[in-house]
């Protein structure tokens, strides 16, 4: 008992601040789901089309609860982490001496690889899936084989990258006596799988599969260079990035570098922990392709393991000091996810190539700053059409209405028939009076997207048709 208490009280430690922290970029993409502000939503969010409906059944709760008061969403995220830890250390105690799991577990909750995870709001689903992961597995070693199953039906619902769980446990001492119960694991994560490639080809913007922007070679090919970061990450923690650069130069040496190190770990006694961490971080950085090569969130479940085999190496180095040191750069990590410009004044320092960075820090500085900002990634990226999009609506904020004009037409250019594109323009046109011309380019923008809410309340049109999904807030701003 006194280990459990010890672990919970250094997760809340490490990560209490977060819960005064405000909502960070995708975070805001969860409230324009309209079931989440329905009382029906609950059933709203299990659509086929969803593939985290439990993750995203745990958001309407939240905003059923409290609305969109960020501290609830953040209380709700440290919870499971806490829940997370104390599982952890229950599981480990089963296969590791008492302790070492006891050095695992404050590993697992104090470690600042563990922030984005943690504090991000979105990326709630990692740790779901971990906490239905990691109950599964207890109920595995206890030898409740067919309760492990059923608790893998949730961590798919919850997030899909747990896909590798049961190869996981395929990796277990006695596990092919258990094949039944294997390939029932295996099946249902080739039917999430599946559902997870047919949801990409079907949502515009997924970021994922189809829509990632990059062919499975060329993102297996990068991620050697990613595995590599994230375990200088967590034995080095400096360096963070809400949006890495990463450099493709070296990928074939990373992955030589990498396979070095795994023949290294093949001939420790120990080696299930370090093979175990890399089969749980197969989907994410393997032939899947996603918009971002890395994402310290995607860390969560393998760190399971990562900690396990770390935790046996230092137990007889104090790791009790290491422990206190790595809470100490987490809360730090707090502060810097604290608000949103500190958030993307790192990314833009660990990535002075990137654009995405310039974008999000555009948004959170004053207007001059923003349009040097813009200057510099129209600079980088010149057929990039959100640089001009975002330049727009900088012109636009600030009255310049011509000039907002300007940019929003040379995003149009760039992406043209763009519903977005051609509202920004139409909201340019009726700034400098030009009413009927803005009216045309309303209208095209609902025709490119008959559920452009912008366009709609521009053209304010009430006869909203039938499947057209909005919120009770957004019907308010239409009538």
């Amino acid at each position: 008992m006194r280990e459990k208490i010890l672990v919970a009280i250094a997760a809340l430690v490490a990560f209490g601040g977060a819960i005064a922290g405000p909502f960070q970029y995708d975070d805001y993409a969860i409230f324009a789901d309209p079931a989440l502000t329905s009382a029906s939503g609950w059933l709203e969010v299990w659509s086929p089309l969803q593939t985290r409906p439990l993750t995203y059944f745990t958001f309407w709760m939240n905003f059923q609860a409290g609305g969109k008061a960020a501290w609830g969403y953040h209380a709700l995220n440290l919870a499971i982490h806490v829940a997370c830890c104390l599982l952890l250390l229950d599981v480990l105690c089963r296969l590791l001496p008492r302790g070492t799991a006891f050095a695992a577990a404050l590993l697992f909750a104090v470690h600042p690889l563990q922030s984005e995870a943690v504090i991000y709001i979105f990326a709630r689903s990692g740790m779901l899936a971990t906490l239905f992961c990691l109950l599964g597995l207890r109920s595995w070693l206890m030898g409740k084989h067919w309760l492990t199953v059923l608790c893998f039906v949730p961590a798919l619902l919850a997030k899909e990258e747990c896909v590798a769980f049961p190869l996981f446990l395929a990796l277990l001492p006695e596990a092919r006596a258990r094949w039944r119960q294997l390939a029932a694991m295996c099946g249902l994560s080739l039917v999430a799988g599946l559902r997870v490639i047919a949801a990409t080809r079907a949502i515009v913007g997924a970021g994922s599969g189809f829509d990632a922007g990059a062919t499975p070679a060329s993102y297996l090919l990068a991620q050697g260079v990613v595995i590599l970061r994230y375990l200088r990450l967590f034995v080095v923690p400096w360096g963070f990035s809400v949006d890495p650069e990463i450099d493709r130069q070296w990928a074939w040496l990373a992955w030589l570098l990498l396979f070095g190190l795994l023949a290294l770990a093949w001939r420790w006694k120990h080696r299930f922990w370090i093979f175990g961490a890399l089969v749980l971080l197969l989907p994410s950085s393997s032939i899947f392709p996603a918009a971002d090569l890395a994402a310290d969130r995607r860390m969560y479940l393998p760190m399971i393991a990562l900690c396990a085999a770390a935790a046996i190496f230092l137990v007889r180095w104090k790791p009790f000091v290491i422990v206190a040191v790595l809470a100490c750069f987490a809360i730090w990590r707090v502060t810097v996810w604290g608000s949103e410009e500190s958030l993307w004044v790192e990314a833009l320092r660990e990535g002075p190539k990137k654009v995405r960075p310039r974008l999000m820090l555009s948004r959170v500085v004053a207007s001059a700053e923003g349009l040097r900002l813009m200057e510099e990634a129209g600079q980088l990226e010149p057929e990039n059409p959100a640089v001009y999009s975002e330049t727009g609506r900088i012109y636009l904020q600030g009255g310049k209405y011509l000039e907002a004009f300007g940019a929003f037409g040379r995003a149009l250019a760039l992406k043209p028939g763009d519903a977005r594109a051609l509202n920004n323009r139409g909201v340019a046109l009726m700034a400098m009076g030009q009413a009927e011309a803005a009216r045309v380019d309303f209208e095209a923008a609902l025709k490119a997207d008959p559920c452009q809410f912008d366009a709609r309340v521009n053209l304010k049109r009430f006869d909203a048709p039938a499947t057209c999904r909005y919120s009770d807030e957004q019907r308010a701003a239409m009538r």
